[in-house]
């Protein structure tokens, strides 16, 4: 469920193809996202989830599966 939600995010903001859009896919490399839209996609996500993601924490997002993985660490707390 998270991950159909982020997905979906993915898909409106980058125009990504949804079946690139996998938990191994990396943002940047597989779905072309620049630290603007990597921003936007941030606020969506915490809009979408009601959670805060630190900047600290952008670091470590490198895959889709990063941010499903720390969405459901937050959402569990």
């Amino acid at each position: 469920m998270v991950f159909d939600k982020i997905k979906k995010i993915l898909v409106d903001q980058l125009d990504a193809d949804e079946d690139a859009v996998t938990m191994e896919a990396s943002i940047t490399d597989d779905l072309g996202a620049d630290s603007l839209d990597i921003a936007d996609i941030v606020m969506s996500i915490e809009e979408e989830f009601d959670v805060e993601v630190p900047d600290d924490q952008l670091q470590n997002i490198k895959v889709v599966g990063d941010i499903v993985k720390y969405i459901e660490d937050k959402v569990e707390e």
